[in-house]
């Protein structure tokens, strides 16, 4: 490499393009500040809650925008209201549990209280005490209080965004996108259960991890062994125009043996593994479409799954160059018949950290993070398919990772 290569800004060598992925932006805590700036504080809608978590006035639900801790919550209007979890005195937490219901919120620090808009109201003992101390006589309370965000749904899902630039969801979204989530989120969705998983990598590896159809097959044992997603099945992948968005689906078929996997010697077609309940896999087409998997993103971190009747929201939480949170919800909905909340529960198994399917998805992330340490200036290659970001009829591509990137790209300015 030439001096002047060498001496070169890391971003400046990052050349134009889909394909090539340089490692050090899975690794550089200045990309990572720059992210919190320009992506998750940026023109995005942030996933934020389900509208089923703020049923009633005073609901609320803490969340995070990037490294932004968020309280959402209904008010007494009616509306979804969403602002900073920190008070506008020193910068503590405003509300510390995961949600509950409240008629205000009051900071356990110094008393100062916000209303249910996040507006400050007051201040404790804002006029002193006997005449002595307190807060000048020019202090306003409407000069203070935390960030605002303005509030969209669709399908019950609650978004977020701090950008007058951000276009209205829908249009954010595109018709396409729109239309799959609302195929899924038809009528008003339950929470069956939830959990958070801590992961050893950046955030960005895992948002490529559910845009990449290439690796579905490849390596889940349990996708390819038990038919419930392999190249050789009709489906496709849907990408919005500025490649943000994707959903990836996978059409159910008669049963048929193709060798396609054995042709190439790949670990993950095993016909000596066997289910000890068959039920488990034992699928309603309750959409009507013979869609049996279909994974859907909202960029930055939103992921919507349907794996045969198991619905699940993945929302991810960035914790540093080389960590986040993966929160995982489960829903079904409130006119489920005993039978099929039953199957829903039973195929809830096939996703989490030690899901049939997606217990290796818990690990491979890691995996590069720890393979790519020494090798920050070197290229991950994302070829499979071409060099573009488009819509497609198979899923042996990594168009949707190309999408990521490219929009990453331009909202970061690389």
């Amino acid at each position: 490499m030439s001096n002047s290569a060498e001496n070169a800004p890391r971003h400046e060598a990052w050349e134009p393009g889909l394909t090539r992925v340089p490692f050090w932006v899975y690794q550089d805590d200045a990309v990572r500040r720059a992210e919190q700036e320009k992506i998750f504080q940026g023109p995005v809608w942030n996933y934020l809650c389900l509208e089923h978590e703020l049923a009633n006035t005073g609901d609320y639900r803490t969340s995070f925008v990037g490294d932004m801790p968020v309280i959402s919550v209904r008010a007494e209007d009616g509306s979804i209201r969403a602002f900073e979890n920190r008070c506008a005195h020193r910068g503590a937490l405003i509300a510390f549990e995961d949600g509950g219901n409240v008629s205000e919120f009051h900071c356990v620090y110094h008393a100062w209280r916000y209303d249910l808009a996040g507006n400050l109201k007051s201040v404790a003992f804002r006029r002193g005490v006997n005449g002595k101390g307190g807060m000048a006589e020019s202090f306003c309370l409407e000069e203070h209080g935390p960030r605002k965000l303005r509030t969209a749904t669709i399908g019950g899902l609650v978004f977020g965004t701090l950008s007058n630039e951000t276009p209205e969801l829908e249009e954010y979204l595109g018709p396409a996108i729109c239309a799959k989530i609302r195929r899924v989120l038809h009528k008003k969705p339950e929470i069956l259960g939830r959990f958070t998983q801590p992961m050893p990598n950046n955030w960005k590896l895992y948002a490529e991890n559910v845009k990449d159809t290439y690796h579905a097959s490849l390596l889940h044992l349990f996708f390819t062994t038990f038919r419930i997603t392999r190249f050789s099945q009709a489906g496709g992948i849907t990408i919005s125009d500025d490649g943000a968005h994707h959903a990836s689906a996978t059409y159910a078929q008669l049963e048929t043996r193709d060798t396609i996997y054995k042709d190439e010697a790949i670990r993950s077609d095993n016909d000596a593994f066997r289910l000890a309940d068959p039920s488990m896999l034992d699928p309603v087409d309750e959409f009507g479409d013979g869609i049996q998997l279909q994974i859907l993103t909202v960029f930055p971190t939103l992921v919507l799954q349907q794996t045969h009747n198991s619905l699940a929201i993945r929302n991810f939480v960035p914790r540093g160059t080389d960590a986040m949170d993966l929160h995982w919800t489960y829903l079904g909905f409130a006119d489920d018949t005993p039978e099929l909340r039953k199957r829903r529960l039973k195929q809830a198994n096939l996703v989490g950290p030690a899901g049939f399917v997606s217990m290796e998805d818990g690990c491979i992330g890691g995996f590069v993070q720890r393979g790519a340490m020494a090798a920050a200036d070197e290229l991950s290659v994302v070829e499979m398919g071409g060099a573009e970001a488009r819509t497609t009829d198979t899923r042996a591509t990594e168009t949707a990772v190309r999408g990521f990137w490219q929009i990453y790209r331009r909202l970061m300015g690389l």
